[in-house]
């Protein structure tokens, strides 16, 4: 057990178990904020992630029953956000204005608990913490920015999502499968005191060796914390050369496909996000090479999470390339490609709000 345990609150319980798993096998206690049938299913039966690791052939499976810490689940209006040493966000961005967990934000905000997010789409107040970004001009890129107007920028940090993960279809809602098994880069809070728990966390995490019934291994998907607010957002290169590029006209493609039937398009879209990232403040360093990301996408063999979500009618979407568009635009800076991209994904949900 860690020398010091924590309690964590994690709004969302799909890709927020992941996060839950390793923290339990850590040591500490994590409470996800999910629907009803997935709360009941947690409680009673845990979280199951589904892992590759180097050296071994399949996946390994963790059941967070065997964990020396906890998880549990509760729905929105259960959680108090006071009881909490940090607060994670796991939800996509459209989800926090639904009723219920607007409130609970609220709650979150007005707590004085440091929040970690591990969305796509980076919160308003966090962008606040970047210098020279005038936020306001920026709310048009969110589903309703109104939910994050009384969050003190100081309190939020975030981490770039880089581990790629999916519940599989046919398997129940306490499922989480990873298929790239990359690691959680989060920035420093302002305080030194919230960043410590950060540090705590990622020794804890790093010190994890998982019993297999075979021998103990150490697991993939650690959580690296970093000075600079720049490096999560490492992720926007990666988001708008294979995400967002996905979609298409009429159908999705993998994110492999995206990236790599024209590599030296792909290229220029991210040479050209980096560089934006470059000019806003980031240090070469904090930033992930083409190369890295190009090699990592070959084994991306599904569209993106944001692709499938058009796909299946939503008429909401985490809108990190309309984002990034607008940043680029108070810099006097365009890319055909990106404009190309914000163009289909207009489309989409026009068509899908249309339909509904």
């Amino acid at each position: 057990m860690p020398d010091k345990t924590y309690r964590i609150l994690i709004l969302g319980a799909s890709y927020g178990s992941l996060l839950a798993t390793k923290l339990a096998l850590a040591g500490h206690s994590a409470t996800m904020v999910c629907l009803p049938a997935e709360a009941d299913l947690v409680n009673s039966a845990g979280t199951r992630v589904r892992i590759p690791v180097r050296g071994r052939d399949g996946l390994v499976e963790v059941d967070s029953r065997r964990a020396p810490g906890k998880i549990d689940a509760c729905g929105p209006d259960a959680a108090d956000p006071a009881e909490y040493d940090l607060i994670a966000l796991a939800m996509q961005e459209p989800q926090y204005r639904l009723p219920g967990v607007r409130e609970l934000l609220d709650m979150v905000a007005r707590s004085g608990v440091p929040c970690m997010s591990i969305m796509n789409m980076p919160p308003l107040p966090y962008l606040a913490r970047i210098p020279g970004l005038d936020v306001d001009t920026l709310r048009d890129a969110y589903t309703d920015p109104s939910v994050w107007e009384s969050f003190d920028p100081a309190l939020m940090t975030l981490a770039s999502p880089d581990p790629q993960a999916f519940r599989p279809p046919e398997e129940p809602l306490n499922v989480l499968q990873v298929s790239l098994p990359t690691n959680f880069k989060v920035a420093a809070f302002d305080s030194a005191a919230h960043t410590d728990i950060l540090r705590d966390l990622q020794a804890d995490i790093e010190a994890i060796r998982f019993d297999t019934g075979d021998g103990v291994t150490e697991l993939p998907v650690k959580l690296k914390v970093h000075d600079s607010v720049f490096v999560p957002l490492a992720k926007w290169a990666m988001l708008l050369t294979g995400n967002y590029r996905c979609v298409q006209p009429t159908e999705m493609r993998a994110i492999r496909e995206a990236v790599h039937s024209d590599l030296e398009q792909s290229r220029a879209v991210y040479d050209w996000v980096r560089a934006l990232c470059i000019e806003l403040g980031a240090a070469p360093d904090d930033l992930v090479p083409f190369e890295k990301y190009a090699n990592a996408a070959q084994g991306l063999a599904k569209p993106s999470s944001a692709a499938r979500a058009l796909a299946a009618g939503a008429k909401y979407i985490e809108r990190v390339d309309l984002l990034v568009k607008t940043i680029a635009a108070q810099r006097g800076k365009q890319l055909p490609a990106l404009d190309e991209t914000v163009a289909l994904v207009n489309g989409w949900l026009e068509r899908n709000r249309a339909a509904g």
